[in-house]
């Protein structure tokens, strides 16, 4: 999914600005990213739709502005896919039917935001998938209809049966049975094509194929012409669609005289000369036969990839034209341990694919791990030399979870290569089913990991300078948090989020304050007026004691408060207003600066302000991407810098890409940029750190 794509384009139909910032305050927290617009008459309504074409609408069922019936049928005028979702404190079973009639896809509980959440992503994800699937038919009548036309140019006799009828046959097939016409056949059974000696286990296959039963690769049959002539042939068959229907695809091949010449076409068109496996082709066939089966419930199947490790050192040692000698005797080595269910082929040039057919997941584990045993102790003689070879072998068992090729593939290859990673000569293999115990041993290995970092000062701070377009006084620089990891240091969007969910913000926000005034006591020693700008969290917020300990930190370290800016976003501060007002309320007091981050974001940001004293907004970074090239954006800064300025605020421009993008802000009116294009952030000395 494109970063585009993941962006929900979002109509709010709400009563009062308040309520729809909530509400997009409510998905924002639970890390959706919304591009929000509202309507509260028809008129509104119709343009949105016509105009914005939003993906989902939330639509407040109390609203007295806009009913859901209203809603519904603008969506349905303008021809679109709108998945529209009616929100209700305490919707009654009355309401819910009433609204999945008029149109609403799902309802979501305004009291509980991880409902809403929860809601919006699965109808967004929804949404994204029917879109998906409308391409795919697009695309899949693309193919049919070219497929169609190279139908004709096939010399292979070709047809297309429904229920034992003909629906679709090429100009091969025509020949070979003595038709000049389709239409001469169209009304026809496949039946007629079949000699009388064989007609009863046709028809048998038949009844067969009706239940659902799956047809054989092939079938010796007699075939008869128009004309009461005969034929031995081979009836290949395949399950196919032809328009839109089920159906199965046969070819009748005309046995040759020479049975030999036959069994070598056969092997040609589905092994491989060097190591007498299937080739790739015939693999994915049969991991599409898989996928299938998965699909209707049967987890029975695996798929491993299997390399030499270090094979450009072995072909070193052995010459590169006993490569083939090699990959035989790896491939006879393999075929020994394998069951003659399981269909193992050469895969790519020296990867090796093995389908395991009827076995468990310890089954599948069991059999990677017999393999990697058996070329591990197994010495091969290649020319004149002797050598071990050890294997990777990387793995995914398939299931309903994960019932698509490719995406078995990929993990496969993930594997594969990771255990190449860790040094070879091992098996990875992916169990979709595993995912979430996994997800919960991640959550408590970064739990433990930021535990110890609060309690063995394992953070690092790193600053950016934030600079002044118009020569204010002194140096400005936004505290940002890494915390010290084996291989170096971690960003935040890895470990605040579990971070958060364990209520460790508190600590870490005052870790953060703690050592950046320790920072500042010692540019101010030097000389140095600095202004630091510290992020902070809505749990801080709630904590009565904080204000008061800011305060005596300053007081002990004898430094001025307006050297603190406290930073939170505009859609974080909307949701918890009235601890928010508090607490800037309560910087003033003790001269501390406040900044609204992702200003500009909200239906109505500049209303804010007439509630929370900020004194710099940080323009949301939407407005930064490719400025130059949009001038929507540039006009929407322009107005957010006039309108800033009328109230006595400072603006910064965060993520500026290039120097186009500066001169332009310049004449937006901006104060402030930073980014990486300015400068990119560099760690914090601290001296004296607590023990």
């Amino acid at each position: 999914m494109s970063k585009q794509d993941s962006v929900i384009r979002l109509l709010l139909v709400e009563d009062s600005v308040e309520d729809a910032e909530q509400q997009i305050s409510v998905l924002r927290n639970g890390g959706i990213a919304v591009r929000p617009s509202r309507a509260t008459n028809e008129a509104e309504l119709e343009d949105q739709i016509v105009q914005n074409t939003p993906d989902l609408i939330l639509v407040n069922l109390a609203a007295k502005s806009l009913r859901l019936d209203q809603v519904s049928d603008a969506a349905n005028r303008g021809g679109k896919d709108i998945a529209i979702i009616g929100t209700a404190i305490n919707p009654n079973e009355d309401l819910i039917v009433s609204a999945f009639r008029t149109g609403a896809r799902a309802i979501a509980l305004r009291g509980r935001p991880d409902h809403t959440q929860m809601v919006v992503k699965r109808e967004f994800e929804s949404l994204l998938m029917r879109r998906s699937v409308r391409r795919l038919e697009s695309a899949l009548r693309e193919i049919e209809r070219r497929c169609d036309s190279l139908l004709d140019s096939s010399r292979d006799p070709i047809a297309y049966v429904h229920e034992g009828m003909h629906v679709r046959a090429n100009k091969a097939y025509l020949e070979i049975f003595g038709f000049d016409e389709f239409e001469d056949i169209e009304s026809m059974s496949i039946l007629d094509m079949i000699a009388p000696e064989d007609a009863d286990d046709f028809k048998s296959l038949l009844k067969k194929l009706s239940k659902g039963e799956k047809p054989p690769q092939k079938l010796n049959l007699k075939a008869q012409r128009s004309d009461g002539s005969t034929f031995d042939s081979v009836m290949e068959f395949a399950e196919a669609t032809y328009e839109g229907e089920p159906c199965q695809q046969i070819i009748f091949r005309q046995q040759t005289n020479n049975p030999e010449l036959e069994k070598e076409l056969d092997a040609l068109r589905s092994k491989d000369l060097v190591t007498d496996l299937f080739n790739r082709q015939h693999l994915l066939l049969e991991l599409d036969r898989s996928v299938a089966a998965a699909a209707t419930g049967k987890n029975d199947r695996c798929l491993l990839l299997l390399e030499p490790d270090n094979f450009k050192k072995v072909l070193d040692t052995i010459g590169i034209g006993n490569a083939d000698l090699l990959l035989g005797d790896l491939a006879n080595l393999m075929r020994r341990h394998l069951s003659d269910a399981d269909v193992a082929a050469r895969f790519a040039d020296h990867t090796f694919a093995v389908l395991l057919v009827g076995r468990d997941q310890e089954g599948s584990k069991k059999i990677a791990e017999t393999l990697l045993k058996a070329f591990n102790e197994r010495i091969f003689e290649v020319g004149k030399q002797s050598i071990n070879v050890t294997m990777s072998v990387g793995g995914c068992l398939i299931g309903e979870k994960n019932a698509n090729a490719q995406t078995i593939l990929g993990n496969a290859n993930s594997t594969l290569r990771a255990a190449q990673t860790e040094g070879g000569n091992r098996t990875n293999i992916f169990d979709p089913a595993a995912q979430d115990k996994a997800v919960e041993e991640k959550q408590r290995h970064w739990l433990k990991l930021v535990q110890d970092a609060l309690h063995n000062n394992g953070f690092v701070l790193f600053n950016q300078p934030i600079i002044s377009l118009h020569g204010a006084d002194g140096d400005f620089f936004e505290i940002l948090l890494r915390m010290q990891g084996p291989k170096g240091e971690i960003t935040p969007n890895f470990f605040l989020p579990i971070a958060e969910q364990h209520g460790l913000m508190p600590q870490i926000d005052r870790w953060v304050i703690a050592h950046a005034i320790k920072a500042l006591v010692e540019r101010e020693k030097s000389g140095i007026k600095t202004t630091y700008f510290i992020k902070l969290t809505p749990q801080s917020l709630e904590d009565q004691t904080l204000l008061p300990w800011i305060a005596q930190q300053l007081k002990n370290a004898r430094l001025r408060g307006d050297a603190l800016v406290f930073e939170m976003p505009e859609s974080k501060v909307v949701t918890s207003l009235k601890p928010a007002r508090s607490f800037v309320a309560g910087l003033k007091q003790i001269h501390c600066g406040f900044a609204l981050e992702q200003f500009g974001s909200g239906l109505n940001s500049m209303q804010l302000l007439k509630h929370i004293d900020a004194d710099y907004l940080k323009l949301d970074r939407s407005f930064m991407a490719e400025l130059p090239k949009h001038k929507e954006n540039q006009e929407k800064l322009k107005d957010l810098c006039d309108q800033a300025h009328h109230a006595g605020k400072l603006t910064v421009a965060e993520f500026v890409e290039d120097a186009a993008s500066m001169s332009i802000l310049f004449s937006c009116g901006v104060n402030f940029v930073q980014g990486n294009f300015l400068q990119e952030p560099e760690k914090v000395m601290v001296y004296d750190l607590p023990a």
